[in-house]
């Protein structure tokens, strides 16, 4: 394994994921279908980096215990919590929430048919800034009362726009990482420390059709059992993936403010969450709730590395069967002959954890779980330069 030089930091640190997910459909467009790519050639089963990024947010803040809120409707949870906590009448807590939509910098419209007012981009904030959004409100709440509904574009609210704008340039954690675009906000944007791979099977796949009915329990009952109240069809497939991404260490330690100790805690949220979340499309119909066969994590001083290019001619079945042990050892051998390539250049952390029963040269040391993994990596991307006496 590579030793750390104190001519070269860590900069990124890389996560590549073996997984095999049987008969689901994770991500779905517009018409229902799986969403596919074509590589090397061959169909192959895809999964977007925004639908497993969504996930891996979620699992972030369920585990790491900070959450953010992605909406157009923060009037709306700003008039919920007043309501709800504060006690106040649902018409002047309706009119706070459209003082709040309509006082940023940000554009915004009133919905027809409902007196809510929604801002014509998606703000990205910390969860707690709606309770800094509704302490304002409590703070101007004579002026609310004494002020007028907001029903048109021209409407001005009575709160102060550069304390809304304040709430809504609030980070944390999960902005750190993942990044935030809100142009109409002045210094609001935040550069993601995270990219995400859009993940492929290292395989080509089918798509299948399943039929599916539903029986009318009144109608079964009457011992009526032809028939169904209701029949469709949903694709699905099934397949081995190919999963990357990478954190740029020194954009998150730079979002920050330079504090090592948040962000080796946010790396290792993010490397658990990117590990062990799946998305939750069909979820009920096929829980297909798998873990990783194998977890290759290397940490890197000049560029990330994706090792798709392992996959671009399609992996063959064993002979037996099955596409993830000749996955696994496709990425093995591409790893070592990349790296070699390189010279090893830029390498300075490489190691792995699987259910492989063999090494697997290329792959660097191995561990025997997960979080040991991820904190072997770390140690090392987190070392303290060594200082000569």
């Amino acid at each position: 394994m590579p030793s750390r030089s104190d001519a070269a930091p860590a900069r990124f640190l890389d996560l590549h994921v073996v997984q095999a997910v049987p008969f689901a459909n994770l991500n779905r467009d517009d018409n229902n279908s799986v969403k596919t790519v074509r590589y090397g050639d061959t169909d192959r089963t895809r999964v977007s980096s925004q639908s497993w990024k969504r996930a891996i947010r979620e699992y972030f803040q369920d585990s790491f215990g900070e959450r953010a809120l992605r909406t157009r409707r923060i009037g709306a949870r700003v008039t919920r919590l007043l309501q709800e906590e504060h006690g106040w009448p649902e018409d002047l807590a309706q009119r706070a929430g459209q003082h709040v939509a309509a006082g940023s910098s940000i554009k915004f419209e009133r919905a027809k048919d409902t007196p809510a007012v929604t801002t014509n981009a998606m703000v990205y904030v910390p969860e707690s800034a709606v309770a800094e959004l509704a302490a304002l409100a409590v703070e101007h709440r004579d002026a609310l009362a004494a002020g007028k509904d907001i029903k048109k574009s021209a409407d001005k609210s009575v709160l102060p726009k550069d304390r809304i704008d304040a709430v809504l340039r609030g980070r944390n954690g999960v902005i750190n990482l993942f990044g935030r675009m809100l142009a109409e906000v002045d210094d609001a944007g935040v550069d993601g420390a995270v990219q995400v791979a859009h993940a492929l099977t290292t395989h080509p796949t089918d798509v299948e059709l399943d039929y599916f009915s539903a029986v009318d329990d009144v109608t079964s009952a009457w011992g009526d059992t032809t028939g169904s109240a209701h029949m469709g069809t949903a694709e699905f497939s099934a397949g081995v993936f190919y999963r990357y991404a990478t954190v740029d260490l020194a954009d998150l330690a730079r979002n920050l403010g330079g504090d090592l100790t948040a962000a080796r805690e946010l790396a290792e949220g993010f490397a658990d969450a990117f590990l062990l979340s799946l998305p939750r499309a069909k979820k009920t119909a096929t829980a297909p709730h798998t873990i990783p066969d194998l977890v290759h994590i290397a940490v890197r001083s000049d560029r990330p590395l994706s090792y798709a290019a392992a996959f671009e001619q399609p992996v063959r079945s064993h002979t037996d069967g099955g596409y993830a042990a000749p996955s696994r050892t496709a990425l093995a051998r591409y790893a070592l002959a990349a790296n070699r390539l390189l010279g090893g250049r830029g390498s300075l952390f490489t190691g792995w954890a699987g259910l492989e029963d063999r090494d697997l040269d290329g792959l660097g040391e191995r561990t025997d779980s997960f979080p040991a993994l991820i904190t072997a990596a770390l140690d090392t991307a987190y070392a303290r330069p060594k200082v000569d006496a």
